[in-house]
Protein backbone atom coordinates (compact mmCIF):
# COMPACT_ATOMS: atom_id res chain seq x y z
CA UNK A 1 0.00 0.00 0.00
CA UNK A 2 1.68 3.29 -1.35
CA UNK A 3 0.69 6.29 0.65
CA UNK A 4 3.02 9.59 2.16
CA UNK A 5 4.99 7.01 4.06
CA UNK A 6 4.62 3.99 1.74
CA UNK A 7 6.76 2.72 -0.68
CA UNK A 8 6.71 4.04 -4.57
CA UNK A 9 6.21 1.26 -7.08
CA UNK A 10 8.28 1.22 -10.33
CA UNK A 11 4.54 -0.27 -12.03
CA UNK A 12 3.32 3.22 -10.86
CA UNK A 13 2.51 5.35 -13.76
CA UNK A 14 2.24 9.12 -13.72
CA UNK A 15 -0.95 10.52 -14.32
CA UNK A 16 -2.72 14.13 -15.27
CA UNK A 17 -6.08 15.47 -14.65
CA UNK A 18 -8.71 14.89 -17.81
CA UNK A 19 -9.83 18.97 -18.11
CA UNK A 20 -6.15 20.02 -17.54
CA UNK A 21 -4.69 17.48 -20.20
CA UNK A 22 -7.44 18.94 -22.52
CA UNK A 23 -6.52 22.48 -21.52
CA UNK A 24 -2.95 21.98 -22.15
CA UNK A 25 -3.38 19.87 -25.64
CA UNK A 26 -5.33 23.04 -26.65
CA UNK A 27 -9.02 20.66 -27.22
CA UNK A 28 -10.74 23.19 -25.07
CA UNK A 29 -10.09 27.28 -24.55
CA UNK A 30 -10.64 26.58 -20.53
CA UNK A 31 -10.11 23.48 -18.58
CA UNK A 32 -14.14 24.70 -17.68
CA UNK A 33 -15.26 24.01 -21.08
CA UNK A 34 -13.26 20.81 -20.79
CA UNK A 35 -14.62 19.62 -17.55
CA UNK A 36 -18.09 19.87 -18.93
CA UNK A 37 -17.61 17.75 -21.66
CA UNK A 38 -16.64 15.27 -18.98
CA UNK A 39 -19.19 15.65 -16.60
CA UNK A 40 -21.73 16.13 -19.17
CA UNK A 41 -21.02 11.98 -20.45
CA UNK A 42 -19.93 13.30 -23.54
CA UNK A 43 -16.34 12.02 -23.05
CA UNK A 44 -15.15 8.28 -22.90
CA UNK A 45 -11.93 7.14 -21.82
CA UNK A 46 -10.89 3.44 -23.23
CA UNK A 47 -14.37 3.31 -24.55
CA UNK A 48 -15.65 3.80 -21.13
CA UNK A 49 -17.65 6.52 -20.18
CA UNK A 50 -16.58 8.99 -17.98
CA UNK A 51 -18.08 11.90 -15.72
CA UNK A 52 -15.02 13.04 -14.06
CA UNK A 53 -13.35 16.27 -14.88
CA UNK A 54 -10.40 15.12 -12.15
CA UNK A 55 -9.90 11.44 -13.77
CA UNK A 56 -7.03 10.84 -14.18
CA UNK A 57 -5.03 10.02 -17.73
CA UNK A 58 -2.10 8.14 -18.48
CA UNK A 59 -0.10 7.54 -21.60
CA UNK A 60 -1.69 4.89 -23.92
CA UNK A 61 -5.20 5.71 -23.06
CA UNK A 62 -7.43 6.53 -26.03
CA UNK A 63 -10.25 9.49 -25.74
CA UNK A 64 -13.20 9.97 -27.72
CA UNK A 65 -14.99 13.10 -27.46
CA UNK A 66 -17.33 15.75 -29.42
CA UNK A 67 -15.33 18.94 -30.69
CA UNK A 68 -18.08 21.45 -32.49
CA UNK A 69 -19.16 19.38 -35.36
CA UNK A 70 -16.56 16.28 -35.19
CA UNK A 71 -15.79 13.32 -32.88
CA UNK A 72 -12.24 12.92 -32.25
CA UNK A 73 -10.49 9.49 -31.30
CA UNK A 74 -7.08 10.64 -29.77
CA UNK A 75 -4.33 9.06 -27.80
CA UNK A 76 -2.46 10.12 -25.20
CA UNK A 77 0.99 10.42 -26.24
CA UNK A 78 2.55 12.67 -23.36
CA UNK A 79 1.71 14.68 -20.16
CA UNK A 80 2.36 18.35 -20.00
CA UNK A 81 2.60 20.58 -16.77
CA UNK A 82 1.48 23.63 -19.28
CA UNK A 83 -0.58 24.95 -21.72
CA UNK A 84 2.62 25.59 -24.33
CA UNK A 85 2.22 26.74 -28.17
CA UNK A 86 0.39 24.99 -30.59
CA UNK A 87 3.66 23.26 -31.63
CA UNK A 88 4.40 21.89 -28.43
CA UNK A 89 0.57 20.51 -27.88
CA UNK A 90 0.40 18.25 -31.21
CA UNK A 91 2.80 16.38 -29.51
CA UNK A 92 0.84 15.49 -27.02
CA UNK A 93 -1.31 13.47 -29.34
CA UNK A 94 -1.67 11.01 -31.34
CA UNK A 95 -4.85 11.77 -33.81
CA UNK A 96 -6.82 8.30 -34.37
CA UNK A 97 -9.41 9.93 -36.91
CA UNK A 98 -9.37 8.42 -40.24
CA UNK A 99 -8.07 10.49 -42.40
CA UNK A 100 -10.12 13.08 -45.10
CA UNK A 101 -12.49 12.81 -42.80
CA UNK A 102 -14.20 16.65 -42.63
CA UNK A 103 -16.71 17.85 -40.34
CA UNK A 104 -17.89 19.86 -43.29
CA UNK A 105 -18.03 17.59 -46.34
CA UNK A 106 -21.10 16.54 -47.96
CA UNK A 107 -23.20 13.90 -47.09
CA UNK A 108 -23.72 10.85 -49.20
CA UNK A 109 -26.55 10.14 -51.02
Amino acid sequence: MAGPGGKQTHLAQPKLRLDKWLFHARFFKSRELAAEVAEGGHLRINAQRCLKPAHGLAVGDVLTFPQGRRIRLIRVLSLSDRRGPATEAVALYEDLDPPGQDAMAEPLE
